[in-house]
């Protein structure tokens, strides 16, 4: 039975190639309103669970709602209006311009065969500004570095203002500058406006500063989820990396943070 008060549920949501696993039985419900970080090893089935919530793929046992609706069963064109993606990776070899990429995130709004509304220009201007991109706005996405497409794929998200928002190690091509920033900004619309993250991450330390919840994934099972600084622990790192850490707390950020032993375990 679905949560009312969840923006996702996961209902035993199961994911595979053939007979290889990649997820296996996947329940929660995810209450509207926080951020939620994803962790696991490489191959761990992360970015198709994230595929999983935005209906990139359908699940083979199981399933996501949005809302007590199966994400599977909503339109597309109704689902972007609630739920937006950023992959890891983003590809176009069509010249766009910046501002071109950006207000795509819009077009779930634009009624076809139309212009977009001074309130789309509007919503595409905030979103590029919050990003740093309005200043190569003419640019064409295909010849911008791939830290400003990132962030011009970031401002198409945002404009695109759902309430919902998957990110996909969305920063990893990022400096610690754009890096910070961003997800700062993210945080503040799940403090102020409600807005429900859940985001991959390579970086854990990372992870700890932003998220509310973490869930951590190992060979396609879920092995922990629960509050940030509960699961920041020594033994559960080494569970589901196999390496070991030291676990110290950053008064500064009033974060745990995990210190690595060089040379794994």
């Amino acid at each position: 039975m679905p949560d009312p008060s969840s923006c996702l549920d996961l209902a035993e949501a199961s994911f595979a190639y053939g007979s290889t696993v990649i997820l296996n039985r996947i329940s929660g419900s995810l209450p509207s309103g926080r951020f939620y970080g994803i962790l696991g090893p490489n191959g761990s089935g992360k970015t198709t669970l994230l595929d999983l919530m935005a209906g990139h793929k359908k699940p083979v046992r199981g399933g996501v709602l949005y809302r007590s609706r199966p994400v599977a069963g909503i339109a597309k064109s109704d689902l972007a209006r609630h739920i937006a993606l950023v992959s890891q990776n983003f590809y176009i070899n069509f010249p766009f311009t910046v501002r071109d990429v950006v207000m795509m995130g819009r077009y779930p709004y634009i009624p076809r065969f139309s212009r977009p509304a001074e309130t789309d220009d509007e919503i595409v201007d905030a979103a590029m500004a919050i990003t740093g991109v309005d200043r190569m706005q003419g640019c064409l996405i295909t010849e911008l570095s791939g830290g400003e497409r990132q962030r011009a794929v970031f401002a198409r998200a945002l404009a695109q203002d759902t309430d919902v928002l998957l990110l996909d190690e969305a920063t990893s091509n990022l400096d610690i500058t754009h890096t910070l920033s961003l997800l700062d900004t993210v945080r503040r619309r799940v403090r102020e406006a409600g807005l429900t993250v859940v985001s991959v991450f390579q970086d854990i330390n990372l992870a700890a500063v932003f998220c509310d919840e973490l869930l951590f994934l190992k060979q396609g099972t879920l092995v922990a989820r629960g509050p940030t600084d509960a699961l920041m622990n020594e033994d559960l790192l080494e569970k589901v990396f196999e390496v070991r850490s030291r676990i110290r707390l950053e008064p500064e950020y009033g974060a745990r943070q995990a210190v690595f032993r060089i040379g794994g375990v």
